[in-house]
């Protein structure tokens, strides 16, 4: 039985993703900041463990207490939504904190197991925001777009060992807590000046023509985990892949 690790699991794509493949007879490993026992079904194929991304201590603790793991997701974040001007750089800096470094510092305590075994696959799951520009996104996007370049940097060098890394895009996924894990409100971060501009892009928000589902993301993990031909970009839902076909 394959094992997976998955950060972020406690809602969204992680929790999704962690059902997608205990229901597909995969051992896995749902981490979170805070573990809780009743949102994944029963299972002897499930870990639940405490792990916080910013802290290189609570990796090490984890990767320690997994075991040997075959696929690792990198899909812990945090949301922000609001124009830039008015986004404090102590938020932005946690931003990047699990966004980007939370990223790299998993990445790099799996890789040594995975060179050693000579197989293995890290999943980095950024955004549609990677493949066009979006309006009051500024921050979140460069911490996404920083986790395109590492990745696909990162390919080339884990391709020599038979290690994969991928990356899996989701688009606007309304039903997810996007920003409900930030400590700011994203009526603080749009000014008075900014209304004008700010008020029509929410309305869009409000009724998007193409979105993502939690499911689409699970499938688009699965589907970078099994894919061994060396592509890079797994777009996840209907609007990403519109995204993606339009770049």
């Amino acid at each position: 039985m394959k094992t997976i690790l998955i950060t972020g699991s406690s809602s969204g794509y992680g929790l999704e993703t962690a059902r997608h493949f205990l229901a597909r007879g995969w051992h896995v490993i749902a981490t979170m900041r805070k573990p809780r026992s009743d949102i994944l079904p029963p299972s002897s194929a499930l870990r639940i463990l405490p792990l916080d991304v910013t802290s290189e201590q609570s990796i090490r603790v984890a990767v320690e207490a997994a075991g040997p793991i075959d696929v690792l997701v990198n899909n812990a974040g945090i949301g922000v939504v609001g124009a830039f001007e008015a986004t404090p750089m102590s938020h932005i800096r946690d931003v990047f904190e699990t966004n980007t470094l939370g990223t790299m510092a998993t990445a790099q305590a799996v890789i040594p197991q995975m060179r050693e075994r000579r197989s293995g696959a890290i999943i980095n799951v950024t955004s549609s925001v990677t493949l066009a520009a979006m309006p009051l996104a500024a921050a979140y996007t460069a911490s996404k777009q920083a986790i395109e370049g590492f990745t696909g940097s990162l390919a080339h060098e884990l391709a020599y060992f038979g290690v994969r890394a991928k990356l899996v895009e989701p688009g606007y996924a309304p039903t997810t807590r996007f920003a409900a894990n930030s400590s700011l409100r994203i009526a603080d971060l749009i000014p008075e000046d900014y209304a004008g501009f700010a008020g029509p892009i929410f309305e869009g928000f409000a009724k998007p023509a193409l979105t993502t589902r939690e499911s689409d993301v699970a499938e688009a993990v699965w589907a970078a985990v099994h894919d061994m031909t060396g592509r890079l970009h797994f777009p996840a839902g209907a609007d990403a892949v519109a995204l993606a076909g339009a770049a």
